[in-house]
């Protein structure tokens, strides 16, 4: 293929809706594999010293890949900046402390009704309720509901549920930069991030975290899971009307469950796998019925 029609195939309809779908799956399997690795660290520094070294060295070479600063913003775009970032480092703080006592698949799960439940919100064709019925289907099979809540850690789940709960909020407030540069509005965001998380993960581990071994292992952790996932979501926000990207990310706990079995050895069931396959049809329906459903985006 010469250069000029492989611009020319890069440039047609088919492919302009496919490419934010594309970054949106690439960024949950660097997401989940780079997570499911960061989970290993916690006996070492601890939830929240991996969750600093996310987050922090996340916003350190984004700054320095992007320099914001060359981009002017305006005041609201300083306060919807601010918004998106504390948003960004509770999701990331809560979630990871999560992990300490539930497992890596339940905790993405319970995570999910944030985004799902404003998928649910912002659905207005029949087609959407179907795809989000299955999204639902998948993830009750994920839940260990015949054993019962009352065996799962309440702290784990709470605190996996306001992590969902900062992702919905994350969505809605991703969504109001979407009119800035892409890379400017990730940097800013996790820069503030870091000054939420970081005091945390300093408090906690101290000196530990300047290991040469955790520094290595923490800059992995902050490129895989955070820099590059969240860089390629703010790209698919873009594109992606609110409530369908919601709905795609119904795969997210399956490629979790995943990660955990290829990295933690968290062995899937059949109705694991069930889930899977229902959380996945949800997602393909999303996409394949969201051509004429695009939502204007307006700056805050």
């Amino acid at each position: 293929m010469t250069s000029v029609a492989l611009k020319t195939h890069l440039r047609s309809p088919l492919m302009a809706r496919l490419i934010p779908y594309l970054a949106l799956f690439a960024g949950m399997l660097t997401l989940a594999g780079a997570t499911s690795f960061a989970k290993t660290l916690f006996p070492l520094i601890g939830a929240e010293g991996t969750s600093a070294y996310r987050v922090g060295v996340s916003a350190l070479l984004l700054v320095a890949v992007f320099r914001p600063w060359r981009f002017t913003l305006t005041r609201a775009d300083l306060g919807a900046v601010a918004l998106y970032g504390v948003v960004l480092g509770a999701m990331n703080l809560s979630f990871y402390m999560s992990l300490r006592t539930i497992p890596l698949g339940l905790a993405i799960a319970i995570e999910f009704m944030g985004p799902l439940t404003l998928a649910l919100i912002h659905s207005r064709r029949p087609v959407h309720f179907l795809c989000i019925g299955f999204a639902v289907l998948g993830l009750g099979l994920l839940l260990p509901l015949k054993s019962g809540a009352g065996s799962l850690d309440p702290v784990g789940m709470g605190l996996a549920a306001f992590a969902g709960l900062c992702w919905a909020l994350y969505i809605v407030f991703g969504k109001r930069l979407s009119h800035l540069h892409a890379g400017q509005s990730v940097a800013l965001g996790m820069s503030v991030a870091a000054m939420v998380v970081v005091p945390f993960g300093v408090a906690h581990a101290g000196a530990a975290l300047l290991n040469p071994a955790i520094i290595a292992a923490g800059v992995a952790v902050a490129v895989f899971s955070s820099a590059l996932p969240y860089s390629l979501e703010m790209v698919a926000l873009r594109a992606i009307p609110k409530r369908t990207f919601g709905v795609v990310l119904s795969a997210e706990p399956a490629v979790g469950a995943l990660a955990g079995l290829v990295v933690l050895h968290e062995r899937l069931t059949g109705q694991q796998w069930l889930a899977i396959a229902a959380i996945v049809a949800a997602s393909v329906g999303a996409i394949a019925t969201t051509r004429s459903d695009r939502v204007r985006i307006e700056p805050a």
